[in-house]
């Protein structure tokens, strides 16, 4: 294999607008600033093509080289996945949803499912965390609706795009494209699990196709009795690169979690000892929040534009994953949830 050569990135004058670091500490070849040759011409190639296609946003280079990673480099691949990605945009309304939309009622929705990203990982990647012991979908729907909780998991998906990525990297001088999400089980009995993977296992088709390349490390913590056996067998489905980035823990998971994840923006729920005000779930506490750090979003200044979006593109049905039961938002799991579906046991991939 060509091995990759640490360089800084070559932006494109048209699209990079960066205002925060583009070297990726990952090494691995593809990641920003260690792509060889052959992948410097294809991230020319899609962007070229998707332009002729008259394609005029998110063509910048690392949205294109996460695209590109998603799916080996095959440029037709990433190609297809984009303009895919970009018709479940303009259908779903996600440029204006994302500066409108206002999740009133998320307090009586986390007494059952808390979701949310607090604080850093000793990588300075944004910390997500749900806990599924509590989910009552007959509550929940008579206080929010599907739809609304399927907006919410887009809106969170590009508010991690945008601020927190880019004032987390900000922050650690060093380009962040992931997040360390962590899943907690408890309560989740293995009865239960059924249950709650058929609507996680909807909703994470958003994350995996229109947000690629956005789990860094994925513990799953008090895992039920048997979970791991599940795991042993899903993991042999998956790709190695993402079986690394899974860490499957049960009851005695606070080590190893907190050799991740500093004791201080760890919540005390969890092991650590944060003890936000009002509570750590709707503190939204991170560098995305601290004003040495974070920049108005993008989003936020742009005003509507009309979809880039070609009518003469290939007009085959683009799913929206709208769940039919309503699940809620999955946040970053993409990977462990596809596991799931390779496997078809209720195992995130």
């Amino acid at each position: 294999m060509t091995q990759s050569a640490t360089h800084a990135m070559e932006l494109d004058p048209k699209y990079d607008d960066y205002d925060y670091p583009t070297m990726s500490p990952n090494t691995q070849s593809g990641h920003p600033g260690h792509t060889t040759k052959e992948q410097d011409a294809q991230i020319f190639q899609l962007r070229s093509q998707l332009e002729q296609a008259g394609y005029k946003e998110r063509l910048d280079t690392l949205s294109m080289l996460r695209f590109l990673r998603a799916r080996k480099f095959n440029v037709e691949l990433a190609k297809q996945m984009f303009i895919d990605c970009e018709k479940w945009r303009k259908s779903f309304g996600v440029d204006e949803l994302v500066r409108s939309f206002d999740y009133a009622e998320k307090p009586k929705v986390f007494e059952y499912y808390p979701q949310y990203y607090h604080k850093t990982d000793k990588d300075g990647r944004p910390v997500y965390i749900e806990q599924l012991g509590k989910i009552d979908l007959t509550a929940m729907y008579k206080i929010t609706t599907a739809e609304r909780m399927l907006q919410n998991l887009v809106v969170e998906y590009e508010k991690l795009a945008d601020p927190r990525l880019p004032a987390c990297s900000r922050k650690s001088g060093t380009l962040l494209e992931t997040c360390c999400s962590i899943m907690d089980l408890k309560g989740v009995g293995l009865s239960k699990v059924s249950s709650v993977y058929s609507y996680v296992k909807e909703v994470s088709a958003i994350s995996q196709n229109y947000y690629p390349e956005r789990l860094g490390k994925l513990y799953i913590v008090n895992a039920p009795w048997g979970f791991s056996s599940i795991f042993s067998i899903v993991k042999g489905f998956l790709d190695p690169v993402t079986v690394q980035k899974i860490h499957v823990l049960g009851s005695g998971y606070k080590t190893e979690l907190l050799a991740q994840v500093p004791a201080e923006n760890l919540p005390k729920l969890l092991g650590g000892n944060c003890e936000c005000h009002g509570g750590c779930a709707l503190s939204d506490l991170g560098p995305w929040k601290e004003p040495e750090w974070t920049k108005s979003p993008k989003w936020e200044l742009k005003k509507a534009a009309p979809s880039t979006t070609i009518e003469d593109q290939p007009s085959e049905t683009i799913p929206t994953y709208a769940p039919q039961s309503g699940a809620p938002s999955s946040g970053g799991m993409e990977e462990a949830h596809a596991a799931g579906d390779k496997a078809q046991a209720p195992m995130p991939s």
